[in-house]
């Protein structure tokens, strides 16, 4: 497998890829997603407006299998940056990360840490970033998709040192699979410190 690290108007050849990948992997619970790519399109051209963003790919023989996104909170949308304004935190010391998806078969070999990891090392080498930060979805643990066996990533989140911030909450709007319309869905973040 092969890891590419591009910044900014770099990734714009491969997002045709990761709008499929993302709408291929967040099909899944919890997302549900029923994506488009012209909306995946535009979502990601905010990555590739963003000079400091950081897009790594996984690629398999030149197909790509895996993504993690970050760019500074002040270049995503209001809707992200919103509950850290509202907050009184400061979006130019937060750098945000976007998704992490893997097609199944490449998950369980390490490469969700890594891109972890790299993406705090990108953010701590641009020096002005004092946070790291993510959201993630809520639904209802009886949620009538939820898959049996399901076990949320917060543990894992834990684990590579981010703390849930349930005052920092945001909505999103999407179609769900089973919907026949967009919808409201509830977000909150989680940070971790970076600054030495």
């Amino acid at each position: 497998m092969d890891i590419r690290l591009l910044q900014g108007a770099a990734i714009e050849p491969y997002i045709p890829d990761l709008a499929r990948l993302r709408i291929e992997v967040f099909r899944e619970f919890p997302y549900l997603y029923d994506g488009s790519l012209d909306y995946e399109t535009d979502y990601l051209n905010t990555y590739a407006r963003s000079a400091d963003s950081l897009v790594v790919l996984v690629l398999d023989h030149e197909r790509v299998v895996g993504a993690s996104t970050g760019l500074p909170l002040a270049d995503e949308t209001a809707e992200f940056q919103r509950p850290f304004l509202e907050q009184g935190w400061d979006a130019e010391r937060i750098f945000y990360f976007g998704e992490s998806v893997l097609l199944p078969a490449y998950r369980g070999q390490g490469l969700g840490v890594g891109f972890f990891a790299k993406r705090e090392g990108f953010a701590r080498r641009l020096g002005r970033f004092d946070w790291c930060a993510f959201c993630a979805v809520e639904r209802p643990l009886e949620h009538p998709r939820r898959p049996g066996g399901y076990q949320p990533l917060d543990a894992f989140w834990a684990r590579r040192g981010y703390s849930h911030h349930p005052e920092l909450r945001t909505e999103f709007v999407w179609q769900d699979l089973d919907e026949k319309q967009e919808s409201a869905k509830p977000l909150s973040f989680w940070l971790k410190e970076i600054r030495p």
